[in-house]
């Protein structure tokens, strides 16, 4: 029964697209589109929730040794959850945000690719998350790397989409061959690709299975080095974006990490390697964010750095903590990525120094100040008090840990502060002055970004005494205890953030000047993918150079070679013809000549002797 959560979407996806291309390009055939895009979803939602009340599973044998299989475990339930009823807001705001308007605002395209992809890009990302065997799981992996690639590529006559998502798709690729080492090790260790068997995994099979599943997890997760391919990806759609890294390609990670806690523990060597990934990736992802100008750039680097954060987690020995943290970032993040669309189509470009629209939309801005706040870690709201354990997660290990992460947990406070400040704060434009011909924005696009923005402010309830603990015996989790300065430090830091924030736009205010080199290169992470692309090059280069030497040397000697003992050959089967074949025709000539004569001179001597004396005479 369980298989009807992924399969329904996956399936309905191409029967919407077929019926969408039969709808009329107005506002009635956008409305319909939305409203079937979202029912799905919400199916998608309603089976999720009955499939966990009524301890749904599922599964299908392959062959003697391979069984597909399916089932619901506390995180997979909350993945199998969040992941819909994002989807819901996201594909009905796509319906219109997407659609091509002309005079009047009437639309001449409608997004049905764009909204089939959705729904199939949540099917695929269903059977992930409910996948219980590494066979399931790779399958939908595939899927869902498939799907990332469309949707990055759906506007593919625009500029140089195909190439980014090629980028996209190959960086992660790269990673998902983690997986079919970490599958093969698994299969090799138990005879069995089952998640249940995996703990009879051991010795250096442990370690490859580790390997192959970090270099997955990681890849997918955005972490660094792997962090730029987000950039890449920003040049598909503003709801793919939205969708991708709230709650689908770069969950898919921290998903894998989460789901195989117990097995990665096991792995020695998992803890340093967790803690490097995370905290480089916070680090690192928080100072390109701050850096940023472009609204989508900066929310991108953010969502590195919030998935370092749960990276920590997961090494600290809470996964849960992860867990919550992934449900109240995706609320956040999704209403901060619509909330830059609907800016970019006021003034027609995703540069945050074109924008302050605090006066223009006034409540678009306060939807999109909760969404930063939470980013920032400002308390009551829910990603803060999931942010807060992460901090005290890490002082389990170690207290410098907690303090490295308070200071991840305050370039939060600075970006955010700085996204909030440009996108929608008091300046450029006036109370009803917009950018010229720029369409603006739908009720149905406002009401999206509201109800993503009312469920972060309703997560606050994780601050209420009890409700945190109560969430933690429902999902059978485990919570660090807060400790009093780890606390005080953190709040310490969201504030300097935060007043860091309103200094940096001042001053951005009266420095409009170029970014130095330096300061570009810092924001396109650090250099990453220029030093990618010396290496890409290089390697081409090289291979060029091969192909080269193979067509001019190696060929060209064998083709040399190859002509002139074809003649040599030839020349010598000539001479063997007149030396050999013919001089033995002419032997045989002769010899049949001799055999004539002897034969003749026979037949004359028995004759004679035969004929009697006086016939002789």
């Amino acid at each position: 029964m369980l298989w009807f959560v992924p399969l329904f979407p996956l399936l309905a996806a191409p029967g919407m697209y077929w019926l969408g291309k039969r709808l009329s390009a107005r506002d009635s055939g956008r409305a319909v589109l939305g409203l079937m895009g979202a029912a799905v979803a919400v199916v998608t939602l309603l089976l999720a929730s009955v499939a966990l009340m009524g301890d749904w599973g599922g599964a299908y044998r392959w062959s003697s040794r391979i069984v597909l299989s399916v089932g619901m475990t506390p995180a997979s339930a909350v993945f199998a959850i969040v992941v819909p009823l994002i989807a819901t807001l996201i594909i009905a705001y796509s319906a219109y945000h997407e659609s091509e308007p002309v005079s009047e605002g009437v639309p001449t395209r409608l997004p049905v690719r764009l909204v089939g992809l959705l729904t199939a890009f949540v099917g695929a990302m269903e059977l992930l998350v409910l996948a219980e065997d590494l066979v399931t799981l790779l399958i939908a992996w595939e899927l869902v790397g498939a799907c990332s690639w469309a949707l990055i590529a759906h506007e593919w006559q625009e500029g140089d989409n195909l190439r980014d998502a090629a980028w996209a798709f190959l960086v992660t690729r790269f990673g998902d061959l983690g997986l079919y080492i970490a599958a093969a090790a698994a299969f090799a260790g138990t005879g069995s690709f089952a998640f249940a068997d995996l703990s009879q995994l051991d010795g250096w099979l442990l370690d490859v299975f580790g390997a192959g599943a970090v270099l997955a997890a990681a890849a997918k997760s955005a972490q660094v080095p792997f962090s730029p391919w987000l950039f890449a990806a920003l040049s598909g759609p503003t709801p793919v974006s939205a969708l991708l890294h709230a709650a689908t390609m770069v969950a898919a990670g921290i998903y894998l990490v989460i789901r195989l806690h117990a097995e990665m523990a096991a792995v020695a060597w998992f803890g340093p390697v967790a803690i490097t990934l995370g905290l480089a990736s916070a680090l690192a992802g928080g100072v390109v964010a701050y850096l940023q100008r472009h609204a989508k750039k900066l929310l991108a680097a953010s969502t590195s750095a919030q998935y370092g954060l749960m990276w920590l987690a997961v090494w600290a020995g809470f996964p849960g903590v992860a867990l919550v943290h992934f449900v109240t970032h995706a609320f956040t993040k999704a209403a901060l990525f619509l909330a830059a669309g609907i800016a970019e189509r006021h003034v027609g470009s995703y540069s945050l120094n074109t924008m302050r629209l605090g006066r223009l939309l006034p409540g678009i801005a306060v939807a999109t100040m909760v969404a930063s706040l939470a980013l920032a870690g400002v308390i009551p709201l829910g990603a803060s008090w999931s942010k807060e354990k992460i901090i005290t997660a890490a002082g389990h290990q170690a207290s410098w840990l907690a303090v490295i992460a308070a200071i991840a947990g305050g370039l939060s406070a600075l970006y955010a502060t700085r996204f909030q400040l440009l996108a929608f704060g008091r300046g450029l434009h006036g109370p009803t002055k917009t950018a010229p011909s720029q369409p603006g924005h739908s009720s149905v696009e406002a009401g999206s970004l509201y109800l993503l923005s009312a469920g972060t402010l309703v997560l606050s309830l994780l601050w209420w005494p009890g409700v945190g603990n109560d969430l933690a015996n429902l999902l059978s989790i485990q919570l660090p205890q807060t400790k009093l300065w780890e606390l005080i430090l953190s709040l310490l830091l969201v504030a300097l953030g935060i007043g860091a924030g309103f200094w940096a736009v001042r001053r951005e205010g009266s420095n409009q000047s170029r970014q130095s080199e330096t300061h570009a290169a810092m924001a396109n992470w650090f250099g990453l993918p220029a030093l990618a692309e010396r290496g890409i090059s290089t390697f081409m280069r090289f291979s060029h150079g091969l192909a080269r030497f193979d067509d001019r040397v190696v060929d060209a000697g064998l083709r040399g070679r190859g002509v002139s003992a074809a003649i040599s050959f030839s020349h010598g089967l000539a001479r063997f013809d007149d030396r050999a074949v013919d001089a033995g025709i002419r032997a045989s000539a002769r010899f049949g000549v001799w055999l004539a004569k002897v034969s003749d001179r026979r037949r004359r001597g028995i004759r004679w002797r035969n004929e009697p004396t006086s016939e002789r005479r």
